[in-house]
This record gives C-alpha cells, sequence and structure tokens, in this order.
C-alpha cells in the first residue's frame, strides 16, 4: 500500500469522529485497552503528560511539548484533528510520523483492525503510543480527543493531568450542564496523580476537588499561579490562560524531578510554532488586506476570539463561515457581529452544514451575505472583495481554516 493508499483505507473502514460525528463515537475503553493488549501496552514504556479540556487543550498540549523540547528532553506529541496532513497529529520534537511507519503499522496490524472493528482514533492512539515507545521519548504530551473519562487516551498513567477548562461542547456524548461536563473530563484524574485546572467556575471546581480527593491527588489550580508570566508565540488573547496553564504544570513537573530551566520556558512559549507546527489559532494568513484565522468552533471559543476581532482597525469587516450541522447555531450565530459581511460555505466534510441552510439560519439573526459552492470559492470572492484597509475572518469550524490555510 503507498502512503495516500492507507490514508483511504484508514478514513474509509474505520469511522472518523471528526468527519462522521456520532456513529464514530465508541461508548467505552473495551477495544483500546484490548488493542494496548495486543501491542504489548506501549503505553506504559514512556512517561506522559495528559490533557483534557473543552477549549486550548491543543494549544496548552503544544506549548508544554515545545518547554519540554527546550529543555532537551525527547518529546512525543499526539493531538487531533489534524489540519492539512494526517501525520500532524503524531509528533515527536515537531517532526511528523514518517509515511512509512504508518504504511508499516496499518499493513502489521490490519487484519486486527478489521476482525475487532476499531474505530479510527483508537487504532490512530495505537499507532502513536507504540511510535513514541518505539522511539524512546522521554515524555509524550497527549491531548484527548473527546471527552476524558471515555476517551481512547485514558489508558496513560501520567506525571501530570491537566484540564484547560469547561464550556459546553459535544452535549449528545458530555452531558448538557457543566457539571456533568466537567465529570466527564474529570475522568482523566488518576490515583496519586497531581492536576493542574486551567479555568474553573464554582460548580466545576467542586466536580474537580471532589475527583481529586477521591483519587488522592494533589490539585492546582492556573488562576493561583504567582510567579512570572512570560510571553508565548501565540497572539490570541485567550492564550494568556493556556500560558497560565503550562507555567503551572511546569512547576508540576520539576517538583516531580523533571529538569525544566526559566530559559527553556521562555524559549519554549517564544517558539512553539517553530517547535510543534501548530497552526491555525489566530493565525494571520497575509497582510493588506490583513487575514486572520482561527479554529475556535464552539460558543467559549468564538466569544473571545469574537471578542479579539472586533479590537481590530478596518473599515470592512469581511467574514468568511461555516460549520458543522451538530452545533448550537442559533447561540453560535447570535455571537456574530450584524455589521460585518458574510460568505457562507460549507466544510467538505460529511458533518459539514450545507451553505444555504447557514444563510437562512443566519439571516434570523441579521447576519447578512452570499452562500458559496465551497470554503476556497468563499475565501477567493472575500479577498476580491477586500480592500487593503479591510479584514478578512475566517473560521466557525477546524475545516473550514483547514481547507484555507
Amino acid at each position: 500500500m503507498t502512503y495516500s493508499d492507507t490514508l483511504d483505507w484508514m478514513f474509509a473502514q474505520l469511522p472518523m469522529y471528526q468527519r462522521q460525528g456520532a456513529s464514530a463515537y465508541k461508548v467505552d475503553l473495551h477495544n483500546t485497552i484490548q488493542l494496548a493488549k495486543y501491542l504489548d501496552n506501549p503505553e506504559t514504556k514512556f512517561k506522559s503528560v495528559h490533557v483534557a479540556g473543552t477549549n486550548g487543550k491543543g494549544s496548552t498540549s503544544h506549548l508544554l511539548a515545545s518547554v519540554l523540547q527546550e529543555a532537551g528532553y525527547k518529546v512525543g506529541l499526539y493531538t487531533s484533528p489534524h489540519l492539512k496532513d494526517f501525520r500532524e497529529r503524531i509528533r515527536i520534537n515537531g517532526e511528523k510520523i514518517p509515511e512509512q511507519e504508518i504504511i508499516e503499522f496499518i499493513e502489521d496490524h490490519k487484519p486486527y483492525f478489521e476482525a475487532n472493528h476499531l474505530s479510527f482514533f483508537e487504532m490512530t492512539v495505537g499507532m502513536a503510543f507504540q511510535y513514541f515507545a518505539e522511539s524512546n521519548v522521554d515524555i509524550a504530551v497527549i491531548e484527548v480527543g473527546l471527552g476524558g473519562r471515555l476517551d481512547s487516551t485514558n489508558i496513560i498513567s501520567p506525571e501530570v493531568s491537566v484540564i484547560t477548562n469547561i464550556g459546553i461542547d459535544h452535549t449528545r456524548f458530555l452531558g448538557n450542564t457543566l457539571e456533568d461536563i466537567a465529570g466527564e473530563k474529570a475522568g482523566i484524574i488518576k490515583e496519586n496523580t497531581p492536576v493542574i485546572i486551567g479555568r474553573a467556575t464554582a460548580t466545576t471546581k467542586k466536580v474537580f476537588e471532589e475527583k481529586a480527593k477521591t483519587c488522592n491527588s494533589d490539585i492546582y489550580f492556573a488562576v493561583n499561579y504567582r510567579d512570572e508570566i512570560y510571553s508565548s508565540g501565540l497572539k490570541g488573547h485567550y492564550q494568556e490562560e493556556n500560558v497560565r496553564t503550562v507555567l503551572q504544570t511546569i512547576v508540576v513537573l520539576e517538583q516531580k524531578g523533571w529538569k525544566i530551566d526559566k530559559h527553556s520556558v521562555q524559549n519554549g512559549l517564544l517558539n512553539v510554532v517553530v517547535n510543534t507546527g501548530l497552526l491555525g489559532r489566530w493565525q494571520i494568513l497575509r497582510q493588506n488586506p490583513k487575514v486572520i484565522c482561527d479554529t475556535a468552533h464552539n460558543i467559549d471559543g468564538l466569544e473571545v476570539v469574537l471578542k479579539q476581532l472586533l479590537e481590530e482597525t478596518y473599515d470592512e469587516l469581511h467574514i468568511v463561515l461555516g460549520v458543522v450541522s451538530d452545533k448550537d447555531m442559533d447561540a453560535i450565530l447570535a455571537l456574530f457581529p450584524t455589521f460585518a459581511r458574510y460568505y457562507f460555505a460549507k466544510p467538505d466534510i460529511p458533518r459539514g452544514l450545507e451553505e444555504k441552510e447557514l444563510r437562512k439560519k443566519a439571516l434570523k439573526f441579521d447576519l447578512l451575505g452570499q452562500d458559496y459552492s465551497s470554503v476556497k470559492e468563499a475565501y477567493d470572492v472575500a479577498l476580491q472583495c477586500a480592500t487593503n484597509r479591510d479584514v478578512v475572518y475566517v473560521g466557525g469550524s477546524t475545516f473550514v481554516v483547514a481547507e484555507i490555510i
């Protein structure tokens, strides 16, 4: 099989939640546990940090991996979803997993995957863990895919667990209240393993504290971090909270014996894009007109991003917008400014909301614009319509950003 053939098989044979939605979501860890056993439990052969949260877990994971790299460690990084290339999900010191590794992993274990009906995510987690184990990484930063308690990554025994924040998202699987969702995220808290909370409300704080107490685990809240705050290479205002979470995590890792000096922290935060290849977080794609893209796609994330967007200076604001169909569209669309000019498009995935339906829903909120047959067409038209003094924002979904980066 070629690399292209391998990816085609992975995407076609095994459900992928990010593209297909509910049909790909598994409700227990049985398959992952059995897969790990079949692979000789690679997750036990490297140290790890486990990162969950509604928003910020990807940025936090990349920031932390970058700091650990600067400190001289060989660092695995597992994140999802990818933007352009599947290999973005699995990196060591910023380098994507080689195509040949993916081909050989699938070829070697394809009969097992087919016989046991593994999901795309279960298989990918197994691939990452085996690659990190065989590569003898010093530590791997592992980002949760969805939720926490039942996520396929939740078979590791990390040095520390991190929960960035809790917001309303994926309610079909995680619950309709912050308390329910916090309970699912808190499922990554392990026995006698410290946990860092990036942001908590009175409700979610109680959930985390009770779980930590049950697990006899020390709990730290990033809001209580009082040492020096450093600048980051990520420019979204929301990154300030992620940086604080990372700094508190580093303090705890140092207490556990990891050697991370101040210089490594500063350089790691500043060089995160170069070190890890992170894309799509308040990313400036060009100037004149200024084009900004961001992968924020739920209420909490979009609130912060749109607030920063409105602080920009422009004659006219152009918004290329696409979403997936399983979001609370009324709550999301209510966040967007009515004075902007909109270019509606459907992201090129099965879960994408049709552009005409999105335009119809947006009209209820006085969001005016035209619909287009593709994200690329919508983006191209926005660029043609914008003057050098305008701003073009592209977002609403990770997949919209992926199509124009």
